[in-house]
């Protein structure tokens, strides 16, 4: 853009400013709010006396010189922690990484119109409210004769089950993942559909089966597409609630750190209000997904996918 007299704007202020600004004030800011309401007493009040203290954190945890890294956490925290790293684990690998994988081989090994049908009917859970998912899965798993899965196992002769209380952590892994998986799987069909079909024909002809195809030709194709997968959902699952919090409620059994700084903060009739106790292990929890999210670029190397093109095309 030519000068006009001494003020002008360039290209990248103008095309970046409304990007910058959109990630300033509804990414930034909060992070800064949330990281000074933590070191405070604020509750109901919205007022807070003693700033800054680490009166929440001291909730959190405790200095032990017996420990190994000198402090104790407190065991309600400890739970929230161990449950948080199980759900992600579980959830991002079984389902968000492998199933939305085996979805997206398997759509376009078969005719096209009929893995986009399917394609379309898997997607449906996302595009519903998402109370509407959580109502089926509370029939699925209802404990009474009327649960789904209840009628399925009685009618092989088994007596019902009480899946919330039995296996709470197997329901919120299946609900989250099955509807997680959709992303992965329309990611993973671009990518495969990206791939030239001259290598699939090389292939053939040279013997390879399915297997050897998926292995030495989609694969290593899908490098990239798998590592963004990763990174995302893991950071997407860590700050997760929303599908625990309606299908269990504030059970102690699913209560995962994101569920534990939500009901601290906002959900009055269950302990919240005490905004921030609720900010201090949220703030946690971001130091926690900036850590995973570098440790995650540095193991996938992505900065090699971001990197300058070789060539440049004017």
């Amino acid at each position: 853009m030519p000068k006009q007299g001494r003020y002008w704007i360039s290209d990248t202020t103008l095309f970046l400013g409304p990007a910058i600004l959109l990630l300033a004030v509804f990414f930034v800011a909060p992070i800064f709010v949330n990281i000074v309401v933590a070191f405070t007493d604020m509750s109901q009040s919205v007022r807070f006396e003693d700033f800054p203290t680490t009166r929440q954190f001291n909730k959190l945890g405790k200095v032990n010189e017996e420990a190994l890294l000198g402090f104790e956490l407190r065991g309600s925290f400890y739970r929230a922690l161990a449950l948080t790293g199980t759900f992600v684990f579980f959830t991002l690998f079984i389902f968000n990484l492998s199933f939305a994988l085996i979805l997206a081989l398997t759509t376009t090994a078969v005719p096209e119109r009929m893995g986009a049908i399917f394609r379309a009917i898997w997607l449906l859970p996302r595009m519903s409210p998402s109370i509407v998912y959580a109502l089926l899965w509370l029939w699925v798993i209802d404990s009474s004769e009327r649960g789904l899965f209840n009628q399925v196992i009685m009618a092989f002769g088994m007596e019902a089950m009480n899946l919330r209380l039995n296996h709470p952590m197997a329901v919120i892994v299946i609900a989250n993942g099955l509807i997680g998986a959709s992303l992965g799987m329309i990611i993973f069909t671009s990518a495969i559909r990206s791939i030239p079909d001259h290598l699939f024909y090389a292939a053939r002809a040279d013997g390879a089966g399915s297997l050897a195809i998926v292995r030495h030709v989609i694969l290593p194709a899908l490098r990239w597409p798998i590592s963004y997968i990763t990174i995302y959902q893991a950071l997407a699952l860590l700050v997760s609630f929303e599908y625990i919090f309606l299908i269990m409620g504030p059970s102690r059994s699913t209560m995962t750190m994101a569920m534990l700084s939500y009901t601290k903060s906002l959900a009055p009739e269950i302990g919240g209000g005490q905004y921030a106790y609720g900010a201090a292990i949220a703030l946690i929890l971001i130091v926690i997904g900036i850590i995973v999210a570098l440790v995650m670029w540095r193991l996938a190397n992505m900065k090699a996918l971001l990197q300058q093109p070789r060539i440049e095309v004017r």
